[in-house]
């Protein structure tokens, strides 16, 4: 199983920015026992680093990967830390080509049809699609990706994605997972308030269930 059909699998990928490293372990622990184990840690705070180092090492069983990772230096922080798979907002050739070399599986972000085919060219198996809720929602991308999906790529809408329209992204087979904000927010893990974290994982896992039938 590559590390996208891994992430395919939970659907919901909790997106997340942590200011203090110490938090690292508790946050995992939350999300664990909400029963998803997986996180994507986002280089929008400069803790980003050793939280995905605490966590890849004290936490082998959470999927940690690197989001927001926008230059070479952050691939290869990403790496060195263990992140296994990272993202971006958007798409930069250098830094694929970069993580690539690395052996990092990366989804850059995109938004339009050109920006599609620079990754497809960067032999990319998942992307990001984002902002998307802004950029039109599940419709705008069930248009873009129409053409590609023979391709096999598939997408990870991040950005207004919510347990509200949950189902109207996860309808899209194109879709492997999304981006979730709402999870793990910034103030509630200053605050740690790890029950309400355990609570929204849970509360997430449940809802995919019952959108995939599996419930």
């Amino acid at each position: 199983m590559s590390i996208f059909d891994s992430l395919s699998a939970h659907a919901v990928v909790p997106v997340i920015a942590l200011d203090d490293p110490a938090a690292a372990i508790p946050l995992a622990d939350a999300l664990i026992e909400g029963g998803l184990p997986v996180a994507e840690i986002t280089f929008r705070t400069p803790a980003a680093r050793a939280t995905i180092e605490a966590i890849a090492k004290a936490r082998p069983e959470l999927l940690v990967g690197a989001g927001t990772v926008l230059d070479e230096a952050q691939v290869d922080q990403a790496v060195d830390a263990g992140a296994r798979f990272a993202l971006s907002p958007g798409l930069d050739a250098a830094v694929l080509a970069h993580a690539a070399k690395r052996g990092l599986p990366f989804a850059p972000g995109i938004m339009t049809p050109t920006d599609l085919q620079a990754a497809l060219r960067a032999n990319c198996g998942m992307v990001k699609f984002f902002p998307a809720m802004p950029a039109g929602g599940p419709s705008m991308l069930k248009n873009i990706a129409a053409p590609y999906l023979h391709t096999g790529i598939r997408f990870n809408p991040t950005g207004g994605v919510s347990m509200g329209n949950l189902a109207d992204w996860l309808a899209l087979k194109e879709v492997a997972a999304v981006g979730g904000t709402w999870i793990a927010t910034r103030a509630d893990i200053a605050a740690g308030n790890w029950s309400k974290i355990t609570a929204n994982a849970r509360a997430a896992v449940a809802r995919v269930a019952e959108i995939r039938g599996n419930s």
